[in-house]
């Protein structure tokens, strides 16, 4: 959990503000997985806050939701090219891949459980997208 919360303050995910009148924002929570190496011993412990992107408004705070996965086809091609080719193959995670985006929508959440807050009705306003966050997408463009 450290490391994610270290990941998240060093992308200044969010920013602490008191909570604006007329704006409701989403909850979130934590994820948690268990990474096993292939002999089914235990790699590592994995912690991801999660926003819950699921109560956001379709129309008002996104209008299409978006999903950065690589499809299967594509990736069998990539590993047929390859072996063609015969090149080598390696593998990459990427921690936090997708906090890097920046957020340009005013969307608001409430703090987790052990936050800090200096005031109890302060709450996140969001500066980067956060996983299960409805991304928004205008005129089939990216933003």
């Amino acid at each position: 959990m450290q490391r994610e919360l270290d990941a998240l303050e060093s992308n200044e995910t969010w920013s602490l503000m008191d909570s604006p009148p007329g704006k409701r924002p989403i909850g979130c929570k934590w994820v948690f997985k268990v990474n096993h190496k292939p002999d089914d011993t235990i790699d590592r412990y994995k912690a991801r806050l999660v926003a819950k992107g699921y109560t956001q408004t379709e129309g008002i705070e996104y209008f299409e939701t978006f999903s950065p996965v690589v499809k299967i086809t594509t990736i069998r091609f990539i590993l047929s090219l390859a072996s063609a080719k015969g090149w080598i193959i390696h593998q990459l995670d990427v921690n936090n891949a997708f906090l890097h985006d920046d957020l340009d929508e005013e969307i608001y959440m409430t703090p987790f459980a052990g936050l800090t807050l200096s005031h109890p009705t302060q709450v996140c306003k969001l500066r980067k997208y956060l996983y299960g966050l409805s991304k928004r997408v205008d005129n089939g463009t990216q933003n």
